[in-house]
């Protein structure tokens, strides 16, 4: 069986770019936004706010709770949805200090040829 490229990657890459992926539509931006603004809504309260279908914001929903950047509830018959605001704090900073040594050995390179 051919193994993925991916999975030649460091851990930590992969889980960027698969969280980086997940964020990469403007729809789940702005499910991640009005969640930021409350402690958390069904899917019916999300369609409201959207101007796509309801089976299209399920499918949404999924992509975000399937990298952990939200996570599904079960209240009685609805789900309610809630930001994991711990993982996407750990995110940015993973974000950040990858990009930061990048940025860090760009600067060390410019320096070195000045």
């Amino acid at each position: 069986m051919a193994r993925r490229k991916t999975s030649q990657f460091d851990p930590l890459a992969r889980d960027l770019a698969d969280f980086a992926k997940a964020m990469s539509h403007p729809a789940r931006i702005t499910i991640v936004k009005l969640l930021q603004d409350s402690d958390g809504a069904f899917c019916g309260q999300i369609v409201n706010a959207l101007p796509l279908a309801q089976p299209t914001i399920s499918q949404h929903l999924r992509e975000l709770e399937r990298v952990g950047i939200i996570t599904a509830t079960p209240q009685g018959p609805r789900i309610c949805y809630r930001l994991n605001r711990s993982r996407i704090r750990n995110f940015c900073h993973a974000f950040s200090e990858t990009l930061g040594t990048a940025n860090e050995k760009q600067q060390a390179r410019a320096k070195a040829r000045a």
